[in-house]
């Protein structure tokens, strides 16, 4: 039997976690019956310096129900940290971890398929998602459209899939040896080249609450998705610039051509225009530079990722 641990980042999460881990334990309970995973596996919450009694309920929870087990950050990392911190921590526990998010809108149908693709010797199993009715439009419209764009930079990764999946202890030992700060770990673990396989995952409504996940960090997300694995953005400003100077040279012609002949009159459109056009694709140029930059900067640091002030084990 396979000694599972799931691993749920919270933040600000104290409206849903008694709900899920009902949901979970039932789970669980079915699971163990079936002779899939072992009675000391566990459900593992993290908390990412949540504002609210999230890590109060959490404690609680963990004296009542001998499946959960907490860990607590020192300050508020991020989604992407949190999961993070919580699969290193949780390898040490069980044979596999399973990643999803505490609202449980994943499926957690999913899991014992899951867990049966790990015995059939699959270290890493993705949750892909068939169906996102359940999210707002402009989220399945943003969502879609970035996975098209990080796919057309180079990035590899698992269309349609976020953060729920299936890792081994081998598989998260690999991933251990990546030592980046700007974490992207829907790009990082297909690196790691292993046998997966993926398995439906249809989104659900959240039970309560609304989502941490803003409009700014899913932008962020996505920043940090393509600036940490392709450098074509540079390579586009490259040929942008050549562009701009053939424009330019096409206007001087006509510039000289118009002086020749006579018929140049001051233009102030044109020249404004110009400098507008000029001037954004310069300060573009500028920011993307900045940002890969800035990541160089993060990177050398090497400051820890997190601290962990507290673990319920």
């Amino acid at each position: 039997m396979v000694k599972l641990a799931t691993v749920s980042p919270c933040y600000n999460e104290e409206a849903v976690l008694q709900h899920s881990v009902e949901r979970l334990t039932e789970l669980f309970n079915r699971m163990i019956a079936e002779g899939l995973i072992s009675s000391d596996s566990m459900m593992v919450f993290v908390n990412d310096g949540s504002r609210d009694s999230t890590w109060e309920i959490i404690e609680q929870l963990h004296r009542e129900n001998q499946f959960v087990k907490g860990i607590n950050l020192s300050r508020n990392e991020g989604h992407q940290t949190a999961i993070f911190a919580g699969m290193m921590t949780a390898r040490e526990w069980a044979d596999a971890v399973i990643t999803l998010d505490a609202d449980l809108q994943d499926d957690i149908e999913c899991i014992p398929q899951m867990v049966k693709h790990f015995i059939e010797g699959n270290d890493i199993v993705y949750g892909v998602k068939v169906s996102r009715q359940a999210d707002p439009f402009m989220k399945r419209m943003s969502a879609q459209a970035f996975y098209k764009l990080q796919s057309s930079m180079g990035v590899e990764s698992v269309f349609n899939h976020a953060d729920f999946r299936l890792m081994s202890r081998r598989a998260l030992d690999m991933l251990a040896n990546y030592k980046e700060h700007n974490l992207y770990l829907r790009g990082l673990i297909p690196q790691i080249g292993l046998r997966s396989t993926t398995v439906d995952d249809v989104i659900s409504e959240r039970f309560a609450g609304s989502s941490k996940y803003t409009l700014k960090k899913m932008l962020h997300l996505a920043m940090n998705g393509i600036t940490a694995f392709s450098i074509k953005p540079m390579h586009a400003v490259f040929y942008l610039g050549l562009f701009f100077l053939l424009i330019a040279f096409c206007i001087a012609l006509y510039v000289a051509r118009a002086w020749i002949v006579g018929t140049a009159i001051p233009g102030w459109s044109s020249l404004i225009v110009s400098i507008w056009l000029v001037g954004g694709f310069i300060i573009l140029s500028v920011g993307i530079a900045g940002i890969y930059i800035g990541n160089i900067y993060t990177e050398v640091k090497r400051r820890p990722l997190y601290h962990i002030q507290e673990i319920l084990d």
